[in-house]
């Protein structure tokens, strides 16, 4: 039976309810042997951002997150406050904390390029084409400790607003600590969140298209090699004739466990690359970030919303993320 005019009008409202609903489920973690007891409360913060996207502790251990939509990178105390960070960051997404404070994001706002956005004084643009050609769509970064940036360009692809976009040129970069901008690799389909190894000899890289995250060699000069399957995604999944893990951000432990945003929620692996466990969340991830004092708080983001999980490790205390 065909709706009525009036269901018609409401099926809008009606969805929306849905998807506030689902937001604010209450949810509970499954057992992870070293990561979490069955139980553990996954806590809802808010929803309504404007996009949400490249978590990140401060020192202090609040986490920061960019609203890329908002071109705004907002904190989240550990109250669950939020607050505005910093303003007008030409749709920053992917960040990275420098030991000496600089603030490292890719921004996705034409011209799309690599920069240190805070603090003030300190800016820095550090890339914004290679070879000539102007970056596409800039998601995600990682920071070695010698200064080295590993960033991922997801390319092009349609949408409502551009049925037409121009050849995608997905890639994987890498910008050395002499500031030489190097293409690592351009035969990833959509190349997205970006990590290193716990020790830098191995470089993570999701393909939101494939069923894997892919691993790489690391070598001394920063080029990779040996890519391979790392770790099988339970998101890997098909909607409407088309296949995709929607692996996203990912996120390093203190023993080395590797925590990727997908399609499934935030999937857990060793560092062989063994699944461990999911945490399914009520709307699908798009990144996260070990917090807090202690860095055993993970805080996960996702279609406009907030939540973190109290976790039985802490996050790499190496890195900021």
């Amino acid at each position: 039976m065909s709706p009525t005019p009036i269901q018609k009008h409401l099926l809008p409202l009606v969805a929306a309810i849905s998807l506030i609903t689902s937001a604010h489920a209450t949810e509970v973690t499954s057992s992870i042997p070293g990561v979490a007891d069955a139980g553990t409360t996954i806590e809802f913060i808010k929803d309504g951002f404007e996009g949400t996207e490249g978590p990140i502790t401060l020192p202090d251990g609040s986490a920061l997150f960019t609203e890329t939509k908002a071109n705004r990178i907002t904190r989240i105390a550990a109250d669950n406050g939020i607050s505005s960070f910093l303003e007008n960051t030409c749709g920053a997404n992917g960040l990275a904390f420098a030991s000496n404070g600089d603030l490292y994001a890719v921004q996705q706002a034409a011209p799309a390029k690599v920069a240190i956005i805070y603090p003030k004084g300190r800016e820095k643009v550090l890339a914004e084409n290679f070879a000539g050609s102007p970056f596409q769509r800039l998601n995600d970064l990682v920071l070695a400790k010698n200064g080295g940036v590993y960033f991922t360009d997801i390319g092009t692809r349609p949408s409502p607003e551009n049925p037409n976009p121009p050849p995608s040129k997905a890639g994987l970069f890498y910008i050395s600590p002499t500031g030489q901008l190097k293409q690592l690799a351009n035969d990833i389909e959509r190349p997205n969140g970006v990590q290193l190894s716990l020790d830098e000899k191995t470089l993570f890289v999701a393909n939101t298209s494939g069923e894997y995250i892919l691993a790489y060699d690391i070598a001394a000069d920063g080029s990779i090699s040996n890519q391979r399957d790392f770790a099988k995604l339970q998101g890997w999944s098909e909607t409407n004739n088309v296949w995709s893990s929607g692996a996203d951000g990912l996120a390093l432990d203190a023993e080395g466990r590797l925590y990727v945003a997908s399609n499934a929620g935030v999937e857990v692996f060793d560092d062989d690359g063994d699944a461990l466990g999911v945490i399914a969340l009520p709307q699908k991830p798009q990144n996260l970030a070990f917090a807090g004092k202690d860095k055993k708080t993970l805080y996960v983001v996702g279609r406009g919303a907030a939540y973190k999980i109290a976790l039985k490790t802490a996050g790499f205390a190496g890195r900021a993320k």
